[in-house]
């Protein structure tokens, strides 16, 4: 009874917060159900009909010849980001946190001081960065590394998405880094420790020790950065190239398309 009790109070707190991003997440979806079926027509007579699945599915519809690779350019940015970031950060909290050492004030500000930086501005950073024309790019040609600076390697602005990724993955890595310290905080050192006078290696540990503990939380930061990215729009815009784009890319230039077709 004690617990129905403490699971309805946790959820009566939360209902005025889920209340209201349910109706706007809710309200926002039904719309664009509803428009989809054609009930909120632009260019027609209003009445349900499939037709719009039929020929994204079937592939006659124009759009459809856009949505497929759209989608999976999506998909595949998206998993890489959030698998390299889950990776990047269990290992960063590993090194920071491997035998009896804690981390500094000063990593942790190094941390956070990543996340202070808009995705956008991180954007244009590295756009003039790594860009063939960028100050990388420069500075090779300069020492005479390069032949041209036309000769660094495509890491942004790519088909692959290589550059978004690497985005993304500077981005993401310090935040999943932050959530797996946090959990490693509580946990205390005492598992590591046994573990190693067992005569567990650092990997190990990593992998039977440190993995375990931190999964749930590392598991709920990634789906958190898969959806981020996934619906994210100002970084492939500047850093992706015209073909393939990213979902949230072709939906915002279909939206604002002149032609309401």
């Amino acid at each position: 009874m004690t617990r129905v009790r403490e699971a309805f109070g946790v959820w009566l707190a939360l209902a005025p917060a889920l209340g209201v991003v349910g109706l706007l997440v809710g309200t926002s979806l039904a719309y664009g159900v509803a428009q989809s079926l054609g009930a909120l027509p632009v260019v027609s007579d209003p009445g349900l009909s499939l037709d719009a699945y039929r020929g994204l599915f079937s592939g006659g519809a124009p759009v459809a010849r856009e949505f497929w690779p759209a989608l999976g350019f999506s998909l595949w940015v998206s998993g890489a980001s959030t698998a390299l970031s889950a990776l990047g950060a269990l290992l960063v909290a590993a090194a920071l946190t491997g035998g009896r050492r804690q981390p500094t004030g000063s990593t942790l500000l190094v941390l956070n001081l990543n996340l202070a930086f808009p995705h956008l501005v991180w954007a244009v950073a590295l756009g003039l960065l790594l860009a063939q024309s960028g100050l990388l790019a420069r500075i090779a040609y300069a020492l005479g590394l390069l032949g041209a600076p036309a000769d660094f390697p495509v890491l942004v602005r790519d088909r692959y998405g290589l550059g978004i990724i690497l985005h993304y993955v500077s981005k993401e890595i310090p935040f999943l880094a932050l959530i797996v310290l946090a959990v490693l905080r509580t946990q205390g050192a005492q598992y590591n420790l046994v573990a190693e006078n067992l005569g567990a290696s650092p990997w190990q540990r990593l992998r039977y020790v440190t993995l375990p503990l931190v999964l749930p939380a590392l598991a709920a930061g990634s789906a958190l950065v898969f959806a981020f990215v996934f619906g994210s729009y100002e970084v492939p815009a500047l850093l992706g190239v015209r073909h393939p784009r990213t979902m949230a890319v072709l939906a915002l230039e279909f939206f604002v398309n002149p032609d309401l077709n």
